[in-house]
């Protein structure tokens, strides 16, 4: 079964309804990544990791260590949009990532980015 997501008014189409959201943190220059699914009509936080830690990063309850990433399951109820800020100030955007390759979004200054799954 395929997934869609909403960003603003553009469509993205998912190989599957999992996706990885990915970007670097503004201040501390460090990556981080979240994978989520899309269930009835709402997004599902299932994993969470870092590549690190500092202001506003550090890793979850019961982060593990592995292959340089903190890396926990957090305790997020279902959500049903994602806003993505625009900062421009990472040197890339947000990245949402499934099977099929990556997209970016909001890689420039801007007004943010709603993300939700498609009716």
């Amino acid at each position: 079964m395929s997934g869609c997501l909403l960003a603003g008014a553009m469509m993205i189409a998912l190989s599957g309804n999992g996706f990885r959201l990915e970007w670097t943190h503004s201040v501390e220059r460090v990556a981080w990544r979240e994978d989520w699914r899309i269930e009835g009509g709402l997004l599902h936080l299932r994993r969470a990791a870092v590549k690190g830690s500092g202001a506003g990063m550090e890793p979850g309850e019961g982060a593990v260590l592995k292959d340089g990433w903190w890396a926990w399951s957090p305790d997020l109820p279902p959500q049903p949009e994602l806003l993505l800020a625009a900062s421009g100030a990472t040197g890339g955007g947000w990245r949402i990532c499934d099977a099929g390759g990556c997209r970016e979004l909001g890689r420039a200054s801007g007004a943010p980015i709603r993300l939700r799954p498609c009716p």
